[in-house]
């Protein structure tokens, strides 16, 4: 007689469709494993978080537990926390003390980031090294054609941090130099510009922030960083509240959820109430439908619409440079900004009524033609946004087809630029709304 196997199959269907949504549990690796053994022997305890491979966000922590609002999530001990504490008190410590002028705390993090993942099995600190990614994907790690896709005013963020993390090699190559008497190999070649590339993006987008006292053989910039091993799989999310400090009485790192989470579900925390440009700039990811998000809107867009013939044109532009007017001009989930508007509105004063200038700057009223102007300029800008942003997406299309070598990077930019559409056609839709409703 048949068994009937129907049901049977699709429990553990079920069963397998729920844990893909969830998340796939990783605690099983070699490279968890042995983590967790590490931070142990410094005394952290083990908790209800596993680390676990989600479909949407990739890899991050779990809860095997229901989490309440005011739950510790997670409490890591000083010992497990690497700072410039930790630097100073290894090899590298007597060549920081002597070296003039005095070298950065980001710099000596990213030194001892450098020096440890060269030691390779005779680090200390190899458990945390191997699960640190290899390769990131901040500005600064993508190619030039990629980079060229982005919005205009993240474009140019980019290219400065890019500049930025090139200066600080160059800056700093004498004192790699000096630690040569360290190592067999030469320092050139250990602390090359991709070594430093990928140290300074581990400690830019895996710090946490914790106050150092200042310390004389640093430089004065502010010593604030402390990378916390396991702690950093913990992944961002725009809708979590989370409370996170350093507990002082009992010298420990805790992090406390301010939200619900389900059994078995990601647990997050949040970066801060950034926008997808600034989380890609800084942490090299972009969150879907963050409420945070915006799409910026350069100068140079702002004036595409304006007449030449405007004798006033100047004298518009200098107040609201003076009144910094001509940055930060967004179009967001709720439709255009009112800096935005503000900046659109005196811009479209007539000849008759450019001495309202200061009451158009308050958002006030000045007539029926100037509101009807600023709604329609504002479409315009809207509507050549949207193209723009389609045609760059027909271009990430086609050479994600050409550069296999390129994808993931593309894949990123793609989601940044499908984020600005949802936006833009959100504005659209409320910009027409208004329209309407003046008419």
């Amino acid at each position: 007689m048949k068994k009937n196997r129907g049901r049977t199959g699709r429990k553990r269907r079920r069963k397998h469709l729920q844990s893909f949504m969830n998340g796939v549990d990783c605690s099983h690796k070699l490279e968890y494993i042995k983590l967790k053994k590490w931070l142990k022997d410094r005394g952290f305890e083990d908790n209800d978080i596993r680390p676990a491979e989600f479909w949407d966000t990739g890899r991050g922590l779990m809860t095997t537990k229901a989490l309440q609002a005011g739950e510790l999530v997670i409490s890591l001990p000083e010992k497990c926390l690497l700072t410039t504490g930790t630097v100073l008190s290894s090899c590298l410590g007597e060549y920081i003390t002597k070296w003039k002028p005095p070298v950065s705390p980001l710099i000596a993090l990213c030194t001892f980031l450098i020096a440890e993942k060269h030691a390779g099995e005779q680090s200390l600190w190899k458990p945390y090294l191997d699960v640190l990614p290899k390769t990131y994907t901040c500005p600064v790690c993508l190619e030039e054609d990629v980079v060229s896709l982005l919005p205009e005013p993240l474009r140019k963020k980019a290219q400065e941090q890019r500049t930025m993390v090139h200066e600080l090699y160059v800056s700093s190559k004498a004192f790699f130099s000096s630690l040569q008497p360290l190592f067999a190999e030469n320092t050139e070649t250990i602390f090359n510009y991709s070594a430093l590339e990928w140290a300074w993006c581990t400690v830019n987008t895996r710090t946490v922030y914790m106050k150092h006292s200042q310390r004389e053989c640093f430089s004065l910039e502010p010593d604030v960083y402390a990378l916390a091993p396991y702690l950093d799989l913990l992944n961002h999310s725009p809708n979590v509240q989370v409370k996170a400090a350093f507990n002082e009485q009992i010298r420990s790192y805790e992090i406390r959820t301010d939200s619900q989470c389900k059994k078995y579900e990601e647990v997050f925390i949040c970066y801060g109430p950034h926008d997808n440009q600034r989380l890609l700039l800084e942490y090299g990811f972009v969150a879907v439908d963050n409420p945070h998000s915006s799409v910026y809107v350069s100068s140079d867009t702002l004036l595409r619409y304006f007449s030449p013939l405007d004798n006033q044109k100047n004298a518009k532009l200098s107040i609201l440079k003076n009144h910094d007017f001509l940055e930060n001009l967004t179009f967001g989930w709720d439709g255009p900004s009112w800096r935005l508007l503000t900046a659109l509105k005196l811009l479209n004063l007539g000849e008759d009524e450019f001495n309202c200038w200061k009451r158009a700057l308050l958002g006030d009223v000045i007539s029926a033609t100037n509101e009807e102007q600023t709604l329609n300029v504002t479409e315009k800008i809207c509507l050549f946004l949207i193209e723009e942003t389609q045609h760059v997406l027909l271009q990430i299309y086609r050479l994600k087809r050409d550069k296999e070598n390129l994808k993931n990077h593309l894949t990123l930019v793609e989601a940044l630029r499908l984020e600005d559409l949802k936006i833009l056609q959100k504005s659209a839709e409320i910009l027409c709304n208004l329209k309407m409703a003046t008419t």
